[in-house]
């Protein structure tokens, strides 16, 4: 397992600095936000040929929403996240992480033919089996990120997202990831789950309760990266929270020695 960390909590002005920055600090990959990504394709191939540190991750960064009811903001995420796609697999990362949702349903109810999330989640469906082309053409993934319950309504357990990878059954272009935060509010037993769902894990975000720097807070790791090594996870684990210490640069050294010592 590597670590990674997303670049609004790394030090430095550019790219470059940034990278140089995390090698010093213990890190093997930066996971970079998708807004405007495209623009920064030159940048981000130029610094990573020079640094051992590469590009772990896209974050998101496309508008719209692909389950909005309105057909305009279904398809301005629609071409976001191809435009970003390819950005991502220009670059060399493992792939665009994806929430297909925030807050509730924004389309109606049809019952008794089928309820909203059904309708939603026939949709994501067939939305993901387009994207997941694209992406195996761009030599990359959709990464999608199940959430908590409190930010999303629709793909909130691991479980949740197992059950989509495989109705898409596209590997080449789908996947899915974990998060330490949500799971922490919403799998009953995170190691269970991280084992159920086993091949589709190729990406996992860390952060210790409430939502800081790992080794700042009181969650359990070991267990979770046990489990991780038992599915044989060989992929990246990015930092996605927040900083407690004015100095970034030590608490991100900090939390990369605390990490290490779990695995």
């Amino acid at each position: 397992m590597k670590l990674a960390c997303q670049e609004g909590l790394v030090p430095g002005k550019s790219i470059a600095e940034k990278l140089a920055n995390l090698q010093k600090a213990g890190y093997e990959a930066m996971e970079v936000w998708g807004g405007g990504l495209p623009d920064r394709v030159k940048e981000i191939r130029a610094a990573c040929k020079s640094s051992p540190v590469k590009i772990s991750s896209v974050c998101a960064g496309y508008g719209g929403c692909p389950l909005d009811s309105d057909p305009a903001g279904r398809q301005k995420a629609s071409d976001d996240i191809k435009r970003l796609l390819d950005a991502t697999g220009e670059i060399g990362a493992v792939g665009l992480i994806f929430v297909p949702i925030f807050g509730g349903p924004r389309i109606g109810d049809l019952s008794p033919w089928k309820t909203a999330v059904e309708l939603e989640k026939d949709l994501l469906v067939e939305l993901l089996s387009g994207w997941a082309d694209h992406a195996a053409a761009a030599k990359t993934l959709v990464i999608l990120e199940p959430l908590n319950g409190y930010e999303t309504h629709l793909i909130k357990k691991l479980a949740d997202g197992v059950d989509i990878c495989e109705r898409v059954s596209k590997p080449n272009g789908l996947k899915m990831m974990a998060d330490f935060f949500h799971m922490g509010l919403e799998e009953p037993d995170v190691a269970a789950s991280i084992k159920a769902a086993g091949k589709w894990l190729c990406h996992v975000h860390l952060s210790d309760h409430p939502r800081i720097l790992p080794g700042y807070g009181h969650s359990d790791f070991k267990k979770g990266f046990a489990a991780l090594k038992s599915i044989g996870y060989t992929g990246f684990m990015a930092l996605e929270c927040g900083c407690p210490d004015a100095d970034k640069m030590k608490a991100i050294t900090k939390t990369a020695k605390f990490l290490k010592a779990q695995m």
